[in-house]
């Protein structure tokens, strides 16, 4: 009787939709495991920068991959406006393949991705100037938005917002609109008509990550006083991975193409530099997340929760994920029975990921065209199949969520 409930409840998350243009992932132990550890962190972090390439991926896999954080990054422009090494694109159509490159690095190291409607003109000598031609209020509407959105408790700053003229116009008022945006995203009365998508949000504290390059070199960086800053130690070897922390920042990296920044990675220790900028004051320089409750206990009922995904990370099988399968659809349950909040809409979908890599299922559709008209006829053919040995069965096959109906469907197999 238990084996029955358990399958139904697993049947509930798999009622399948077609994604378009995308591939079924497919991850292994170790990262079954990551997503596992990454469940039981209810932390966040929102780095923020002008371009695609300002991002420091360093810092990106760090906080994602050692710190388990939920970790994104906002480039408030698609890069259009940069130069192409890797074909004739430019303007409109370099933002395309500098959005797509964003995506593809955040896919390596781990952190997700947002842009806001900022338009890369070229090179700006002020902030003045980028805020005029951008208008400041339609992109500063943008930034407000993605905060509320992914409710970060931590903002990270790649430029300075108090040295205008310094550096690129763009560069300088990407940290100018974050700061400004940090004193007003809980402001109910800035942009009201986002309430109905969002709600107001206020992070805890932002910092300014500073570089020797900002210092006009290595050994002016080494003599400057560091007293006021905050050292993280991001030189982390992942021995389940067989990769260090820089290598899997290298990767993401080299994503970016277009710009020509491919680079094999270093190994060893490595020092990156937080200045705290506004917020709740940090005492604790190892811990950025300093008075934040980022354990389960930071949702009502949520410290059952914790201590059973605490066990399953413990129990963890890297020979038989599939073990944890039970213990995840019971932490699954008491998910959906929490009020409703941010943290719970996010950690659904992360569990429900979870089950599903754990089982092996593997859910791809594909269509025999690769266009259509709106009201055509598209035949999709879905392959279904469960690889682990809990048994289940195919609930439904329903079509992507439209307007216009994508029939029939042929299932062509279906297999334990």
């Amino acid at each position: 009787m238990q084996k029955l409930s358990f399958i139904s409840i697993v049947l509930c998350f798999f009622s399948f939709q077609i994604v378009f243009a995308q591939q079924p992932q497919k991850p292994n132990a170790v990262e079954i495991y990551n997503q596992i550890q990454k469940l039981n962190f209810l932390g966040s972090v929102l780095y923020i920068a002008a371009h695609p390439d300002d991002e420091n991926t360093r810092l990106i896999s760090y906080f994602s991959n050692e710190k388990k954080a939920r970790t994104a990054y906002l480039s408030l422009t698609r890069g259009d406006g940069g130069q192409n090494l890797i074909g004739p694109e430019l303007r409109e159509f370099l933002g395309v393949i500098r959005t797509q490159e964003l995506i593809e690095a955040r896919k390596i190291d781990g952190g997700e991705q947002f842009f806001s409607t900022a338009n890369d003109f070229g090179y700006s000598k002020n902030p003045e100037e980028t805020l005029e031609i951008w208008d400041k209020q339609k992109v500063f509407s943008d930034v407000i938005y993605i905060i509320r959105k992914f409710q970060p408790d931590v903002i990270i700053n790649r430029f300075d917002a108090r040295t205008p003229g310094t550096t690129h116009g763009h560069h300088t008022a990407s940290a100018q609109l974050s700061l400004e945006a940090f004193d007003k995203a809980n402001d109910a009365s800035i942009f009201p008509n986002q309430l109905s998508l969002v709600q107001t949000w206020q992070p805890k504290r932002v910092f300014y990550n500073t570089s020797w390059w900002f210092y006009g070199g290595k050994e002016n960086f080494d003599k400057a006083d560091k007293s006021n800053l905050i050292p993280l130690q991001i030189g982390v070897y992942y021995p389940s991975l067989g990769k260090s922390n820089q290598e899997i920042a290298a990767l993401s990296r080299s994503k970016h193409q277009s710009q020509g920044f491919g680079t094999t990675g270093t190994r060893g220790e490595e020092l990156e530099y937080l200045e705290f900028i506004k917020g709740n004051p940090i005492t604790d320089k190892t811990n950025l997340f300093e008075g934040i409750d980022t354990s389960w206990n930071r949702i009502k009922g949520g410290k059952a929760i914790g201590d059973l995904l605490a066990k399953v990370e413990k129990n963890f099988d890297f020979k038989n994920p599939a073990t944890s399968i039970s213990d995840l659809v019971k932490a699954h349950l008491m998910i959906q029975n929490l009020e409703e909040t941010h943290w719970k809409s996010i950690k659904t979908e992360d569990i429900k990921k979870c089950i599903a890599a754990c089982s092996g299922l593997y859910l791809e559709a594909v269509a025999n065209e690769s266009e259509a008209t709106p009201g055509s006829e598209i035949k999709v053919k879905c392959e279904i199949i469960n690889r682990s040995n809990i048994q289940m069965q195919l609930a439904a096959v329903n079509s992507f969520p439209t307007t216009n109906t994508i029939s029939p469907f042929q299932v062509i197999d279906l297999k334990k």
